[in-house]
């Protein structure tokens, strides 16, 4: 059998080319997120964090499109408003509970034709036993664009540091339901109280209450009031 080598001289190099190349070695993927965006877990390290829609416990029933990891990212206004909400509660033995934060505009998108589809209820008897799907829209408990896209909105309760067990607010989070509305006749006196203690410390903070349901806020002058961002959460 013959071999052809190939030399190509060229001052002082030397090429073989009789010689495989060699492979490059794979780089992992980083996280790549916009200026002005930060993870949470970073800034308020402390804070529990449950971020519902990257598994199977929330009102469609599986991870939503977007939520690669269990992560919660937010603009940077908003991590440092959370944090002085987070240090504010220490103080008293209790602390933030973060249930979501920036959500892609992929993952409104996958909501909004779940919401199309009139056969998907498997979740209706926990997450919205008293409301027809087809209404959620109607009602305000589904929209087709969110602040939570623009990085600007979080859903938050309190928990004890102690026993990490959130305090009663008279309702789950994304309970999609009359009584998740702040000021619901349906609740107790004691859960009144606790959802005005959370308004009232967040509000302390630069956060704006969204009366349909207790753990939604939005940071009062946003970044990108206008922008929709679409970026996966890694």
């Amino acid at each position: 059998m013959a071999f052809i080598v190939l030399l190509v001289i060229t001052g002082f190099f030397i090429a073989d080319y009789t010689k495989a190349p060699e492979k490059k070695r794979l780089q992992p993927v980083e996280a790549s997120i916009p200026d002005r965006f930060v993870y949470l877990d970073e800034i308020i390290p402390d804070a529990e964090y449950d971020i519902r829609y990257a598994g199977d416990n929330n009102f469609v029933g599986r991870p939503i499109d977007g939520y690669l990891a269990p992560k919660a990212i937010a603009t940077d206004q908003v991590a440092m408003a959370l944090r002085n909400v987070q240090e504010e509660l220490k103080q008293q033995g209790l602390g933030i509970k973060v249930y979501d934060a920036y959500r892609p505009q992929r993952a409104v998108d996958d909501l909004v034709q779940w919401a199309r589809d009139a056969n998907d209820t498997k979740m209706k008897a926990e997450y919205y036993p008293n409301i027809d799907k087809s209404e959620l829209f109607n009602q305000g408990y589904l929209a087709y664009k969110s602040g939570h896209s623009r990085g600007s909105t979080v859903d938050v309760s309190i928990v004890n540091l102690k026993t990490k067990n959130e305090i009663d607010m008279g309702g789950q989070f994304d309970l999609l339901d009359p009584i998740s509305q702040h000021d619901s006749p349906l609740i107790t006196e004691e859960q009144r109280q606790n959802r005005n203690f959370l308004r009232s410390v967040m509000e302390k903070h630069g956060f704006i209450a969204y009366y349909k349901e207790w753990w939604h806020y939005t940071i009062n002058n946003e970044p990108y009031p206008g922008e929709y961002f679409d970026f996966p959460i890694l």
